[in-house]
């Protein structure tokens, strides 16, 4: 299986471009909210095709090799990790163009303090995606099951944010329409973190052929 070696190779490679770009995309889409600028929030948008050209492509080599090869045991649980991980992936842009609308619609409007805790909330889960495609590429179960971990240290950061903006939504209705959209950034961040938490738990299935889903504890 020499040449299927040499194929998967070349297929990490892809999808790790892949996540650099999803990775710019919400570093981008961040940006376009604390500078307040227009032309980065369109960039985000714009750019977002290309990751679903890109998504598309990477699925149908995938289901090539698979056709092609027909491998066994950990060939193709990585090949199907593959598939998961490139649609996770895809999602995550699609996120990161919804973070960009949201930064769009506050423009025009005078900045609220919240943004400090969205800028928090948006470095945590950067760093979950990041080492969740970092331990599949170096098949580290350890480091994946700490992306896990800190999913907690997301959600956390997005309950005490809707706390927040509940409270300034409560003392000035002329509010509401900001605090809506930040908050509506960041469940788009949660979620991020939520398909990088994805991406973690079937690196760990790749190698340890060991399903965590519901119980990560394990």
């Amino acid at each position: 299986m020499r040449h299927l070696d040499e194929e998967m190779e070349l297929l990490r490679k892809r999808l790790l471009s892949m996540a650099g770009r999803v990775e710019e995309s919400i570093r981008v889409a961040i940006k376009s909210l604390k500078e307040r600028d227009e032309s980065v929030a369109k960039k985000v948008i714009e750019e977002d095709a290309e990751i679903d050209r890109e998504e598309v492509g990477i699925e149908e080599k995938c289901i090539e090799l698979i056709a092609r090869y027909q491998p066994e045991a950990r060939d193709l649980r990585t090949l199907i990790g593959v598939i998961k991980i490139n649609s996770d992936l895809e999602r995550i842009g699609d996120l990161s163009v919804n973070i960009a609308c949201a930064s769009l619609r506050l423009l025009e409007k005078p900045q609220l303090k919240p943004i400090v805790g969205l800028s928090q909330m948006s470095e945590v889960v950067a760093g979950m995606l990041k080492d969740s495609i970092r331990s599949f590429i170096d098949g580290d179960v350890k480091l994946a099951r700490s992306v896990c971990v800190r999913d907690d240290e997301a959600d956390a950061i997005r309950n005490h944010l809707i706390r927040e903006l509940l409270t300034y939504m409560m003392e000035d209705p002329k509010t509401i329409s900001r605090c809506m959209d930040l908050a509506l950034i960041a469940r788009n961040l949660e979620r991020i973190g939520d398909l990088s938490t994805n991406i973690s738990e079937d690196t760990i299935y790749i190698n340890k052929a060991v399903i965590i889903r519901h119980h990560r504890a394990n």
